[in-house]
């Protein structure tokens, strides 16, 4: 494990030590969080140090997962390799592009939307395809699970009453009130929203789809929800390309209704977190009920 305050440098020792090769190449953290450091090493390669023991167990896990994964979906994913020299770390091939956000799709026409939507709904069709004993058997569970009810509804109450409140209440209780997902457990990546992307801003077109870690086995329609941090509007056209690949039939209004409660979800944490409601959540929340006043 490493400590917490650990720099590139020291973890530029390790890479080199374990690929005497990479000596003297070019390296920055690429991204710090509570689990694990990633350091890119020669702008092609991406060294991901775990932080705890969990973190080590799901580096672990996903690089067996994508073992089973990458050769049985279209779109590019990690092809993860473990090294053990002396504490564990994972090296890949970094899939070339940028994070895709609100403002970048919004930039794009509609031809170049529709590609975006064709390309992420093949996956999802591809990922959900994948056979449930062979995903359990490389390691996959069921995915992490959100806040008790209670706990939410006890969060909501801490919104001021100049604040979206009652909406996000009733909206919360229609979540609650749909019954269970008709296509049951599927697996899938859970965490397809843009900061998850490699998308080659240039040429506008999605590389490939990355971090793992949170996949596993869990309602179908949940799998859509992440890309409406992208934008609503994608989830659609994504739902669109997903029912012509599939010939199943999605309920977008259970899509919707997930996808809110989520950030519902995620301002009650950051509420307890930080022990005061976060105005920025606020704001989020109530933008959300002026564009979906009623659902």
């Amino acid at each position: 494990m490493i400590s917490p305050d650990v720099g590139a440098a020291e973890l530029m020792d390790t890479v080199a030590a374990a690929f005497p090769d990479l000596g003297g190449r070019p390296f920055h953290i690429l991204g710090a969080g509570w689990d694990s450091v990633a350091l890119e090493v020669d702008g092609r390669l991406v060294f991901k140090f775990p932080r705890h023991e969990a973190a080590r167990a799901a580096l672990i896990r996903e690089a067996s997962l994508l073992a089973e994964i990458r050769p049985r979906v279209t779109l590019a994913v990690p092809d993860i390799e473990l090294v053990q020299s002396p504490r564990l770390f994972s090296r890949h091939q970094k899939i070339p592009g940028e994070h895709l956000f609100s403002e970048h799709y919004l930039r794009m026409n509609r031809a170049r939307r529709a590609d975006l939507a064709r390309t992420l709904a093949q996956f999802l069709a591809e990922t959900h395809a994948l056979d449930p004993a062979l995903m359990e058997t490389a390691g996959g569970r069921p995915i992490k699970p959100w806040l008790e009810p209670e706990a939410i509804l006890a969060g909501l109450e801490t919104l001021p009453p100049d604040s979206p409140r009652d909406w996000a209440l009733r909206t919360f209780e229609a979540w609650q009130a749909l019954p269970p997902d008709p296509y049951g457990l599927i697996y899938g990546h859970f965490d397809g929203h843009g900061w998850n992307m490699a998308f080659d801003h240039a040429r506008v077109r999605l590389n490939g789809i990355y971090d793992f870690a949170d996949s596993g086995f869990g309602p179908l329609h949940q799998d859509f929800i992440y890309s409406s941090w992208i934008s609503f509007h994608l989830t659609d056209r994504i739902v669109d390309a997903y029912e012509d690949l599939t010939g199943r039939s999605l309920d977008r209004r259970r899509i919707t209704l997930t996808a809110i409660v989520l950030r519902i979800t995620e301002f009650v944490e950051l509420s307890r977190a930080h022990g005061t409601p976060e105005l920025g959540r606020i704001v989020e929340l109530a933008n959300l009920a002026a564009e979906f006043p009623t659902l």
